[in-house]
């Protein structure tokens, strides 16, 4: 009798622990906050939040206003028709380095292993921004599914 409840209290206790986990594993899934657009990093990393919360017309604000720029339509269909798929691993902002109007930032997309025996994996690359009317703006960015190169491409009739 005395182990029934020991073992019941123990499976109890796993229980609240899962439950636990869950709850903290969904409230703090897309909990990132959008940060200062006054720096290169910070429009990078808003962005980037922009896209992965769906608010397009956000997103769309933070691309530089150049030749062959998207409309906002064109920028929304690359993401519904799934030409565009971001995950949700993770993006991690490295050094920034500024010219002028101009800036680089280093970013990483992040990937977590989907199995405890193997190792995630990062992939480098840099984006970059332009100064325009006094805000930073995004020319180019590795694609990591945010992406799309044809983007500021003259486009043929």
């Amino acid at each position: 009798m005395k182990q029934d409840r020991f073992l019941t209290g123990i499976l109890i206790g796993i229980g609240v622990l899962i439950v636990a986990a869950l709850a903290v594993f969904f409230t703090h899934r897309n909990s990132g906050s959008y940060v200062s657009d006054s720096t290169p990093d910070g429009v990078v990393h808003n962005y980037v939040l922009a896209v992965l919360r769906k608010d397009y017309p956000r997103a769309y604000s933070y691309l530089a206003d150049l030749k062959d720029k998207p409309t906002l339509d064109e920028f929304r269909q690359a993401f519904a028709v799934g030409r565009l798929a971001p995950n949700n691993d993770g993006i991690k902002i490295g050094d920034i380095e500024v010219t002028g109007d101009s800036a680089m930032v280093e970013v990483s997309a992040v990937s977590m292993p989907s199995d405890p025996f193997s190792t995630g994996y990062s992939n480098l690359g840099t984006a970059q921004l332009v100064r325009q009317n006094g805000d930073w703006k995004i020319s180019s960015m590795p694609t990591y599914g945010m992406w799309d190169y044809s983007w500021y491409q003259t486009k043929t009739p």
